[in-house]
């Protein structure tokens, strides 16, 4: 974890790399453009988006105009909730890759444990898999007791779980299950949808390592192997973001940024949403 390259190997044996840009949000057309342009020039090589966030096709301009090979850059996106309940996951999935200008994607999601339905789209998932469309297939937003729902009926276990994770929300019961279960664990809404960034214990450790709160946020993640994806749209934080590989924290700083859990969510709950 010495670069904005270094990857986590997925147990399919994929690589993925630990640090990314998340894109929700960001809207379709110059702004998303530009941003993922800027990170793709910064070194990062992740780009994370959805179908709800309806600017793939910006990401995939952005892709094709970066200068990089396709096959450095890792591309995950997302099948939204009325695609799982309307039983449309492979033709969602064919919007996304002719919206993305890409013959596969290196990671797809199913964005939210709709019940009665994740099940289902879970193996319409693995025949993209195993039709070599995607290069590893996950879940968001799934808790412990959805991911054994699954795996109950999966033929393939999930190689990600996208979740929302930051310090307030550090979620160490389903960390350890999924580092039990070989899936990786990724951070969305890592800073806390900007609420921590003023936090005082979080203030103190960055100014001992003379760095920003979403430095330290950032660095938490990585040392935890955490996957993460912050967003930003300006040039000089996302390469602030990324300037995290010169420092390292002590344990006590992990200690002390650990004991910041309060089981706070910021976002939706897995077990009671309404979209």
């Amino acid at each position: 974890m010495n670069s904005l390259q270094s990857s986590t190997t997925l147990h399919n044996g994929v690589k993925m790399p630990w640090f990314g840009l998340g894109v929700y949000k960001v809207p379709e057309g110059e702004v998303a453009l530009e941003s993922v342009k800027m990170a793709i020039k910064a070194g990062y090589r992740s780009i994370d988006t959805a179908a709800l966030y309806e600017n793939e096709e910006s990401v995939g301009k952005a892709i094709k105009e970066s200068g990089v090979s396709r096959e450095e850059l890792f591309i995950t996106t997302k099948v939204w909730n009325s695609d799982q309940r309307n039983d449309s996951v492979e033709e969602a999935f064919e919007t996304s890759l002719r919206k993305l200008g890409l013959d596969y994607v290196d990671l797809y999601l199913i964005h939210w444990p709709v019940k009665e339905k994740y099940k289902d789209t879970w193996k319409v998932l693995e025949k993209l898999y195993k039709e070599k469309r995607v290069r590893a297939i996950g879940v968001s937003n799934f808790n412990i007791h959805h991911l054994e729902d699954l795996m109950s009926v999966a033929e393939i276990k999930p190689m990600v779980n996208q979740v929302e994770l930051h310090p307030l929300h550090a979620q160490p019961e389903l960390r350890s299950y999924c580092k039990q279960q070989q899936i990786q664990i990724e951070a969305w809404a890592p800073l806390g949808q900007g609420r921590l960034l003023d936090h005082p214990v979080l203030q103190e450790i960055a100014s001992a390592h003379h760095k920003s709160i979403a430095q330290v946020i950032l660095r938490w993640d990585i040392q935890n192997e955490i996957v993460t994806i912050p967003k930003s749209i300006r040039e000089s934080r996302i390469k602030e973001n990324a300037n995290i590989f010169d420092f390292t924290l002590s344990e006590s700083d992990i200690e002390k940024i650990n004991a910041l859990n309060e089981n706070l969510r910021f976002g939706a709950d897995p077990d009671n949403f309404n979209f």
